[in-house]
Parts: structure tokens; C-alpha cells; sequence
């Protein structure tokens, strides 16, 4: 495996070095230099304008600018808190609607809110959703030009702006501290506060000097805000952002709206592809995989098949990565194969799958992963095809990663985690949410749930497998792979075999009550328990200490049996959203979807920054006929019904 093979690797040495004032970009694990998919209406100097006035109080600043009734969870303990000067630590899932703890102390607060975020893309989404919201918010960063940047300090200093955005890397600068210095900060918000975490799976060293912004600026509440956090990395973002005396707010982490399935992977791709014609026509989704050349070939074959289909990686020219983000963005019905280094700064909320064809290196990945599926808290679907080969090749990524023994152990913990969460015969939410420490009943909405995995005693055929390896390292020091012992074990007649003269052993052909895939999946669970390890350059099966409990028949051996391609249960109806309408208000809803479409791309920005699918189902619904009526309809904010009611009133009106 070379290093251009794999994007983790491509991920942490870019291409070229980049210029000093363009590592604000790096997002987190994946290189962003300049990011591609900075939204261009972003970059225009502040609409003053059309700034939110300062509000009384978080529920009033909630319906006149979002145009929502009531807080979700914790957001209205919060977001009082923090108005009134408080620090807090807030661990709430994705899309569970973090971002309003800090933007509406923002604006409640005198001064601008600062937001520490990792990366461009993020920054570029939130600012164009405030500014749609009437709120003054900008960014600075490395995309835009001198008389840009210059414009928004200016906005600043003069106490026009009710956000400003940086990025950890940028904030770490003197100058940028000294000009913040100079103006008045309502509040300090961290977003993706996991990635100081030194064992997270997104760390970024810049993080580690934000613990000095209590001291550089005296008085301002600051806010760390994640959606990934285990017991150990919330007690790490506390120590290191000396929030010791911060208010803590932990929200479940589940997400019900997801349903997990996991299944054995056969064929990869011809899975994904029966998989997404399960659901409804032209769902929106993101398929990871962990290279390049994988990516690619997926992408290829799903066009092929006539799904609306693009690549996405760090190889790939920058305009490339620009236009198929573009398209994901605003079109329905894209789904993008991508590495690692696509989807932290999307906020699109009708993501319907999000689809890994390789394992994750670690559950807090696969969470932040997942999450961003169904946001919009519509059903959506997580599914994964695991195999074999997942296992070895994760496991000989941590044995030639180099780093310490300490860091090899921990990678090894955060894979086997992962790797219970593949295997369990129980519910996979209780597994995931109780790794990150939360107790749960099972769900009755995963696959485990919905198709109980039949199990099966697998003491005997572990036994055979073990002494086939003991006898061959003993009695001729030779290792093998999962292939070769499998043929050994069903008794198969090759020329390898003969060759090395293995139909003499005393194990040939005592395993043909197996087929070969179950054979595989024998060894996949033995390595995901540890009872098995890959060895060596060539990654030949050895046995383990745990083993000799095992050939000694004192250790149990309970397998899951795999049924490749069983079909279950969807959570995602096979219809689309009109379809939850009355027959009389689909039409309506379709007429109002056509106008937001034509707005956002007059405007340049996705179709949910106008107006959500939840909104428009309401307008269908309810029929509004004056302004006033538009102010009960969830989602649209006093500047929103002032740019839009007139528009929109016309169209209810035809319909």
C-alpha cells in the first residue's frame, strides 16, 4: 500500500506546501487549501442593511429572526445561560441545532459573536443561512480579496456585524487577536470543539491554544459546542479550553430519525447499488470510501447504472471538487462517493443515506459520518457492507502508521469499538449511544432490531481453523492468508495446495461443511474479537494469547450468521415528500418548490437556505393568504416574510 493509495494519508501531506495565510483552510484530517466550495455569495461586503435588530430575549430573537414557536431540548437552558454570562459546554448530536446556543447570544448580547470554525465550507454555509435571516454576519479568511477582508475588519470595529467567523489557525495570529481586541465581543463560540482532543478522530493542534481566550478576553461567555464526544474527550475539552467552571449541557446522541444496517459485504457495489434503488426516487445521499481509486470506480458504476452520481477527493482538480459540490448542493437527487475529506461543512438537510463501502477508522467518525444524513429529521438511512478485508486492512493501516505504542493501543481501541458495533447480535443503537455513555433501550429501528441475526456455536470450526495455523507455523513455519487456509480447511485440489504439499496435513478438507464465504466470515469475527491477527508484511492469519482458551475448548465461540443481501425493513418511505401532502396540496407544494428553486439560483446559494422542505409543505398545507398569516408558518423569520411574502403569496394564490 503506498501513500498516494490511501486518502488519510493524501490527507495529512498536501500536494504543496501552501502559503503561510491559507492554512486557516485545513479541514480537519482532509487537506481544503483554498477551499473549492467556498459559496461565492458569501464573499460580498456586508449588507448593513439588512442587520437583525438586538433582541430582548432568546424566544423573541428566535421567532423574529428563524421564525420558530418554541427552543428544541436544551437550547432554551443554553441559551439563557449563556446571555447571562455563563460559559457552557454543550455535547448535542448533529443537526440537533447547536449553532442557535451561540448566534442568538449573539444577538442578544451587545457586540459580535465570535465563531471559531474548522473549516471554510462551514463558514461559508452559516453565514449565507444568517444573512438570509437578516443577521449581519461575516467571515474572514483566506478566499477573499484584500479590499474584502478590509471591509469586513471595518464592519467590525464600527460594531456592525452581529457574527464574525475565523478558523482556529487564523485566530492563533496576533494581528487577527489584536483587531478582535479592539472591538466588543458579545460571546466566543468553539464549534467542533472534539477536535482538541489529542485522541479524537479529527484533531487539530491549532484548537490546543484557544484555552488562553478566557484570559485575552475577560468578561466574554464562551461556548464549546460538539456532536462527538466520548467521557474521555469531553474531560480533554474542558482541561484544555479552561472551561473548568463552565455549565455543562449533554443532549442524547441519538438520533432517532436514522436507522443503522450493516450487512457482510459480498459485492460491495452491487450492494450499494440495490441499496439506493430501495429508496425513494432520486434521494439525496453520500457514499465514503477509503480511497481514491475506489471512490472513483464506485462513482463510474453508478452512473453507469443511471444514478446521479460524482467523485469526490483531494486528487481532483479544485474546480472538479467545486462543481460536484455545487451540484450536491443544489440540485435534488446527487449522491456524492467521496473520501473523508467531503462532508464536515455540508449542512444540507435532505441528506436521505449516507453510505460507507469501507469500515471507519473509529465510532466517533462513523457517528459525525452518519449524522449527516437526515438532518432535516425526515427518516434517513445509515447503511454499511463490511467484510473481511475491512478488518486486515484497518489493522495493518495501524501496524505501518508508525506512532508510539500508546498511539497504536488507542487506534487499536477505537477500532475494535467499531468493529463490535459491526458484530453485535444486538441493537446497534444501544452499542453506539453506549459508547459515548448513554443507556438506552433497543430501538425496534435498526436492522438487528428489525431482523434479529441468527447465531450459531462456532467453537468447532474456530478449533479447526486455529489448528490448521498452529500446525502449519509449527511444523513448517509457514503463514498464510484467510484464502489459502480456507482452501486447505474445504479440502480444495490447486495447485497451490499441492504444491506446498498442505493436502497432506492432517487438517485438509475437514472444514467442507463450510462454504468459503462462511469461512470468511469465521475469520472476520475472529479478528474483530481478537481471537485472530494478521501478521506480518504479507498479513498472514496468526493466533493471539486469547487463542489457546479457544483450541483448549474452554473459551465459547458465539457467531452471528451472515445473510448476504437480506432486504430490511425501510424506515424511509419509497415515496417523496409531496407525497405526505393531500392529493389536492401536492401540486402546490411542487409549484412552491419550482419558485425556491428559481430564487436560489438567481441568488447563487442552495435551495434550503431559501426555504426548507418542511416550510413549503406548510405553505401547501395551510394556504396562507395575507403577511400576517405567514408569521404561523414554522421557518420564516421577519426578513425572510419581507423578502419573500409578497412572492409567495402570488404563488399560494395560483395554486
Amino acid at each position: 500500500m503506498t501513500q498516494s493509495q490511501y486518502e488519510p494519508d493524501d490527507a495529512w501531506f498536501p500536494p504543496e506546501e501552501p502559503p503561510a495565510d491559507m492554512y486557516d483552510e485545513y479541514e480537519g484530517g482532509a487537506i481544503s487549501w483554498a477551499d473549492p466550495f467556498a459559496v461565492a455569495a458569501s464573499t460580498s461586503p456586508v449588507d448593513r442593511s439588512a442587520r437583525a435588530p438586538q433582541h430582548a430575549g432568546g424566544l423573541e430573537t428566535l421567532q423574529t429572526v428563524y421564525g420558530f414557536d418554541s427552543f428544541r431540548g436544551d437550547q432554551a437552558d443554553v441559551v439563557e445561560h449563556v446571555i447571562s454570562g455563563g460559559d457552557a459546554i454543550v455535547l448535542m448530536p448533529t443537526g440537533g441545532g447547536k449553532s442557535v446556543c451561540y448566534q442568538i447570544p449573539a444577538l442578544v448580547r451587545e457586540g459580535t459573536g465570535l465563531v471559531v470554525s474548522p473549516l471554510i465550507a462551514l463558514m461559508h454555509d452559516q453565514v449565507d443561512a444568517m444573512r438570509a435571516n437578516g443577521v449581519a454576519a461575516a467571515y474572514l479568511n483566506s478566499t477573499q480579496q484584500p479590499a474584502e477582508r478590509a471591509e469586513v475588519e471595518r464592519a467590525y470595529l464600527a460594531g456592525e456585524l452581529d457574527l464574525i467567523y475565523v478558523a482556529p489557525e487564523r485566530l492563533s495570529n496576533s494581528q487577527t487577536r489584536a483587531l478582535l481586541a479592539k472591538g466588543t465581543l458579545s460571546v466566543i463560540a468553539i464549534d467542533e470543539a472534539h477536535c482538541v482532543s489529542q485522541w479524537g478522530h479529527d484533531f487539530r493542534p491549532d484548537y490546543l491554544a484557544l484555552g488562553d481566550l478566557g484570559e485575552a478576553f475577560p468578561g466574554v461567555p464562551r461556548v464549546a459546542l460538539t456532536a462527538t464526544a466520548t467521557r474521555e474527550t469531553h474531560e480533554e475539552i474542558t482541561e484544555r479550553l479552561h472551561l473548568d467552571t463552565a455549565r455543562h449541557f449533554v443532549a442524547s446522541f441519538d438520533r432517532p430519525n436514522i436507522q443503522y444496517r450493516i450487512e457482510a459485504k459480498n459485492d460491495a457495489r452491487k450492494q450499494l447499488l440495490q441499496f439506493i434503488r430501495s429508496l425513494p426516487d432520486r434521494s439525496a445521499g453520500i457514499v465514503y470510501a477509503l480511497s481514491r481509486k475506489s471512490v472513483e470506480q464506485t462513482a463510474t458504476f453508478l452512473a453507469g447504472q443511471g444514478i446521479d452520481a460524482v467523485p469526490y477527493h483531494a486528487g481532483l482538480p479544485a474546480e472538479t471538487r467545486m462543481a460536484h459540490q455545487s451540484r450536491f448542493l443544489r440540485e435534488d437527487g446527487v449522491v456524492v462517493v467521496a473520501t473523508i475529506a467531503f462532508g464536515m461543512g455540508i449542512d444540507k438537510p435532505d441528506v436521505r443515506f449516507v453510505a460507507h463501502v469501507d469500515l471507519p477508522k473509529s465510532v466517533e467518525g462513523y457517528y459525525q459520518e452518519t449524522g449527516r444524513a437526515g438532518r432535516d429529521g425526515e427518516p434517513s438511512i445509515a447503511w454499511m457492507a463490511y467484510g473481511l478485508g475491512d478488518v486486515v486492512q484497518q489493522r495493518r493501516m495501524i501496524q505501518q502508521g508508525g506512532g508510539d505504542r500508546t498511539l497504536q493501543m488507542r487506534q487499536n481501541q477505537h477500532l475494535d469499538a467499531m468493529l463490535a458495533l459491526c458484530e453485535t447480535v444486538s441493537c446497534r443503537r444501544q452499542n453506539l449511544l453506549g459508547y459515548f455513555g448513554q443507556q438506552s433501550e433497543p430501538c425496534g429501528n435498526c436492522d438487528t432490531c428489525l431482523e434479529p441475526p441468527k447465531t450459531w456455536d462456532g467453537l468447532v470450526a474456530a478449533q479447526k481453523l486455529m489448528s490448521t495455523i498452529v500446525r502449519l507455523e509449527r511444523e513448517r513455519g509457514q503463514s498464510f492468508g484467510a484464502g489459502h487456509l480456507i482452501d486447505i480447511l474445504r479440502g480444495k485440489e490447486n495447485e497451490r495446495v499441492r504444491r506446498f504439499g498442505h493436502d497432506k496435513l492432517a487438517t485438509y478438507g475437514i472444514g467442507e461443511d463450510l462454504s468459503d464465504q462462511d469461512w470468511r466470515s469465521v475469520i472476520r469475527q475472529l479478528l474483530a474479537s481478537g481471537l485472530l491477527a494478521p501478521q506480518g508484511e504479507y498479513n498472514t492469519l496468526g493466533v493471539t494469547p486469547a487463542s489457546a482458551g479457544v483450541l483448549r475448548g474452554e473459551t465459547p465461540v458465539l457467531l452471528r450468521q451472515d445473510v448476504i443481501g437480506r432486504k430490511v425493513r425501510s424506515s424511509v418511505r419509497k415515496t417523496s415528500a409531496a407525497d405526505t401532502l393531500d392529493e389536492g396540496d401536492r401540486d402546490l407544494f411542487e409549484r412552491l418548490r419550482a419558485w425556491r428553486a428559481g430564487q436560489a439560483r438567481e441568488q447563487g446559494v442552495p435551495a434550503y437556505i431559501v426555504f426548507g422542505d418542511a416550510t413549503l409543505r406548510a405553505l401547501a398545507e395551510h394556504r396562507p393568504a395575507t403577511l400576517d398569516a405567514l408569521d404561523s408558518i414554522s421557518g420564516i423569520g421577519q426578513k425572510k416574510r419581507d423578502a419573500y411574502g409578497d412572492q409567495v403569496l402570488e404563488v399560494v394564490a395560483a395554486g
